[in-house]
């Protein structure tokens, strides 16, 4: 069978991102092989969990939360909920009209990208509970919806099914925090750190978690 079709069956709890002992344990790994990263973690402590619901419904809301604060993403859910029935159901998206979903705060842009999505739902050609188990190829079936680029493809594998060794090296958070950690005198690239990590398989899920833990530690760590 070519490996491509090989999926992860999700049979348990609907949410499954990485949790607290696992957190701890990758980070305990990391800090053992890199200073850096041991000091950093004696400085801001383990980081929480960040957890989210696997499947469409939380798809959908990255796509609403797009360039809008969440008090506003959560607003068009709301509305969504009143004018086409559960959002949550792709199906509700798919019979809705475009007058519906511009009544419910989505730019014609948005409902495309909502549309995209409940369409390969719907179709049976993005199915949830049976991802490809290599990331690659789980992050090239979810950004064949429009609106859904690498990092949101790298953020759900994180949260949503704890995909522990996700390394999100396009978010300049993560860019500046690894500089910091490592004592750069300026923020590494997408492409260094992306080399840099291969050291740090297979927990830099854990490690990316970190670095946004520890970005917003406090106003004492100077940005690189």
């Amino acid at each position: 069978m070519p490996r491509a079709t090989i999926g992860i069956k999700r049979d348990g709890p609907d949410t499954v991102g990485l949790n607290a002992e696992q957190l701890r344990e990758g980070l305990d790994a990391l800090a053992a092989i890199e200073p850096g990263f041991a000091a950093g973690l004696a400085r801001v402590g383990y980081p929480p969990p960040r957890i989210r619901e696997r499947g469409y419904a939380t798809l959908l809301r990255t796509i609403l939360g797009q360039q809008v604060s969440v008090h506003a993403a959560n607003a068009v859910w709301r509305k969504l909920e009143v004018i086409v029935g559960n959002p949550s159901d792709p199906h509700a998206i798919a019979a809705a009209s475009d007058e519906q979903l511009r009544e419910a705060g989505l730019s014609r842009q948005k409902a495309s990208y909502a549309r995209s999505l409940a369409d390969e739902v719907t179709s049976g050609r993005l199915d949830f509970a049976s991802l490809p188990a290599d990331d690659e190829e789980a992050v090239a079936l979810l950004t064949r919806v429009k609106g859904i680029g690498r990092w949101s493809a790298e953020i759900y594998l994180l949260f949503a099914e704890g995909r522990s060794d996700v390394w999100p090296a396009g978010d300049l958070a993560v860019q500046i925090e690894i500089g910091r950690l490592l004592g750069h005198d300026v923020r590494p690239s997408e492409k260094a750190i992306r080399a840099l990590a291969e050291a740090w398989r297979p927990h830099r899920g854990a490690l990316a978690i970190f670095t946004w833990h520890h970005y917003g530690a406090g106003p004492d760590l100077t940005p690189v």
